[in-house]
């Protein structure tokens, strides 16, 4: 949900225990016959003495794991607490590089037919792991698999929190029609009382065991055993019987689309959509919006009007940038009876993202109710600030009454533009599709694999006379550092500039009277499929450049729908910039070769009468990766201002993979000193 022009795997099962696991205690001698070779205290496999007597009244349980992230990376240095529920020794691990542990057991044969423990898992930075584990026979040692959570909470997810209130506040009364037997009820009450009501979720885990022994069809009674195991730190264990659960309910079904028809005789309890909600929410934590959205519209096929399916449904399609389908989710969440206020906040940031912002207003207004948003959480405040800047926005570009000579759009072919002098017109606008879809292609492969660059920079700073004479001048170097966002949905570039020494760095001259522009790699995202329809295209024609055949293409933003803008700021007062211009494409491999960009229209606000972007690209290879990237070689920037006119050039050069690790010597940059009303910024957000 966020953009710029400004994307987890479930941990499988050991089937065994690798030869080169190391040991983690010492072995006794005796070995259960037909055992392999097991390692020694130094990880060296060993065959020991196979026929000691000992080895008959013993009984050996091995504990092997593997800790993993959500997106499936092994943890290592982790914390395992294994603590048997019998009388034997308490032992603490620790994972190794691949995240794994061992440890083994040997107990008496005569009195120790099953062996569980509780198994704790702790490492800084992570949310405590807790699970409590039937260990398999020591013959066929069973993989257990604990995932670590990230300690910081996702804010653009579903919070556990509200997740599992909203789920338990369904389950905390059961009867007949769910599957509960009366034999059960004292049992599930129990671990309701403990879970819900004493906040102790790992006591209540006893009692809802106990009730699907006995009523292992009650699909309800597993969904609250599933939470109480999540609550109580145990993600294996919750999506496992969340997947029990889906599987029980489809098994009702002659196909998971057809319900049977009311009255046919399967317990009402069956269909419930709650396990189906549950694995599409865990789903979407570890950013798998396809399979969370699949498990939500299973959810929808059983509860047409259930608020949480809606809900986490819409915030799915925001995600997929699948906008008018997220608005129109989250409008039925809203309405559906039990909704909770999140819907409406999902329901205005979805309003918003398809340009109707009175209404997004208004259910911000609603959401709020009064409340002072400056007291509100960072990511209401700044969705919040985004409407302000689109009601803004939309007094600027869209209800303006034509003011200037540029409000409309550039009719580049009937104007003078040097740079089309010898184009040759086309004849009409049908190669136009096929052209942006393979444009598109590109330039969203071009922003998925991109690797985090640094290159040398060098800017030349004019002050231009009103019959462009050179004035005074600045000549800067940079590092130019550009990373790719962490974010899964991220699209764009963090760029950040350091001096040639190492240290931050942000060019001088604004006190001077000169102005600062950065952020031109991303400005290909243009053509990026998810952004084309904010914009508007028409194929002009071909042209040579360079000895290469192009395709011009003219373009020009929509303010009511772009997402996507630049910003020029004046002092303390800033305006956002939307953009028209001409992209010159290689017919054969259709990369953008040039890029112009002039301004939508001219921003009196900011005494903004002209701003032109003129971006030169040239391929780029490097040693580890044989795929080429276009990136910017040369960008000037001249700009009319409160009339005076400047002239920025950036030249880019010796490209070379970026370390991220090395971006704690360079630290992001820090904001630029307060600007005066003298100064100007211009920035391609």
């Amino acid at each position: 949900m966020k953009c710029r022009l400004r994307i987890f795997v479930t941990v499988a099962a050991l089937c065994c225990l690798p030869a080169a696991l190391r040991a983690q205690q010492s072995l006794p001698v005796g070995l259960v016959p037909d055992m392999p070779p097991m390692p020694n205290a130094q990880g060296i496999p060993t065959q020991v003495n196979t026929w000691n007597p000992s080895a008959l009244q013993q009984r050996h349980w091995l504990v092997v794991g593997k800790v993993m992230t959500l997106d499936g990376n092994p943890v290592a240095g982790v914390k395992v607490t294994v603590q048997p529920t019998l009388e034997a020794e308490t032992r603490l691990l620790t994972t190794d590089q691949q995240g794994q542990f061992y440890t083994e057991y040997w107990l008496n044969a005569d009195t120790v037919k099953q062996f569980s423990v509780v198994l704790n898992a702790n490492k800084k930075g992570y949310l405590k792991a807790h699970a409590l584990v039937e260990v398999g026979s020591g013959d066929k040692p069973a993989g257990i698999p604990i995932t670590l959570r990230d300690q910081n909470a996702d804010p653009e997810v579903l919070a556990q929190a509200d997740f599992v209130s909203a789920l338990t506040s369904r389950l905390k009364k059961l009867g007949s029609t769910d599957g509960l037997s009366a034999k059960s009820e004292k049992d599930y009450a129990h671990g309701v009382e403990e879970f819900l009501d004493h906040q102790r979720p790992d006591r209540a885990l006893g009692s809802f065991t106990r009730v699907l022994d006995r009523d292992p069809s009650c699909i309800a009674c597993r969904t609250m055993l599933a939470l109480a195991e999540l609550e109580s730190g145990d993600w294996d264990g919750a999506n496992r019987n969340f997947a029990r659960g889906v599987d029980d309910v489809r098994q009702t079904y002659s196909t998971p689309a057809t319900p049977p028809a009311k009255g046919a005789g399967t317990p009402l309890g069956i269909k419930r959509p709650e396990p189906a909600i549950a694995l599409g929410v865990m789903e979407s934590w570890r950013h798998q919006e396809d399979r969370a959205a699949g498990f939500f519209e299973e959810a929808l096929r059983l509860a047409p009007q259930d608020p949480l399916a809606l809900q986490e449904l819409g915030r799915m399609e925001l995600f997929r940038h699948n906008l008018m389908e997220a608005s129109n989710y989250l409008g039925k969440a809203v309405a559906a009876p039990g909704a909770s206020p999140q819907a409406r906040l999902l329901h205005s940031e979805a309003l918003l993202d398809v340009g109707d912002f009175d209404t997004a207003n208004q259910e911000m207004t609603h959401y709020l109710d009064g409340r002072d948003v400056k007291t509100m959480p960072l990511p209401i405040r700044q969705l919040w600030a985004r409407i302000q800047e689109r009601k803004k926005i939309e007094v600027t570009y869209v209800k303006a009454k034509p003011k200037t000579k540029v409000t409309e759009s550039i009719d580049y072919l009937h104007r003078t533009v040097p740079e089309l002098k010898d184009l040759v017109p086309a004849k009409d606008q049908a190669p136009l599709d096929s052209l942006l879809s393979a444009v598109g292609k590109n330039v969203e492969t071009y922003f998925r694999n991109f690797p985090n660059t640094a290159s040398l920079e060098e800017i030349h700073q004019e002050k231009l006379s009103h019959k462009g004479r050179v004035g005074e001048t600045i000549d800067q170097k940079f590092h130019y550092v550009c990373l790719t966002p962490t974010e899964e949905t991220g699209l764009g570039f963090n760029e950040y500039r350091a001096g040639l020494s190492g240290d931050v760095g942000q060019p001088r001259g604004l006190s001077d009277g000169f102005m600062l522009t950065s952020g031109f790699a991303s400005a290909s995202l243009l053509f990026h499929p998810i952004y084309q329809a904010e914009s508007t295209f028409r194929y002009l024609g071909r042209q040579k450049m360079d000895g290469r055949d192009t395709m011009v293409v003219a373009f020009a933003q929509r303010p009511e729908k772009a997402h996507l803008n630049g910003t020029f700021k004046m002092g303390e007062t800033s305006m956002v910039t939307f953009t028209q211009g001409l992209a010159w494409v290689d017919a054969e491999n259709y990369e953008i070769l040039r890029l112009r960009t002039d301004l939508l229209k001219s921003l009196p606000e900011v005494r903004l009468d002209k701003e032109t972007t003129d971006i030169d690209f040239a391929e780029n290879h490097f040693k580890s990766n044989a795929e080429g990237f276009w990136l910017p070689r040369q960008v000037k920037v001249s700009v009319v201002w409160n009339g005076r006119s400047l002239m920025n050039t950036h030249e880019y050069s010796d490209f070379k993979l970026f370390n991220v690790g090395a971006t704690q010597k360079i630290g992001k940059p820090k904001e630029a000193a307060q600007a005066s009303p003298e100064e100007t910024t211009v920035q391609k957000n």
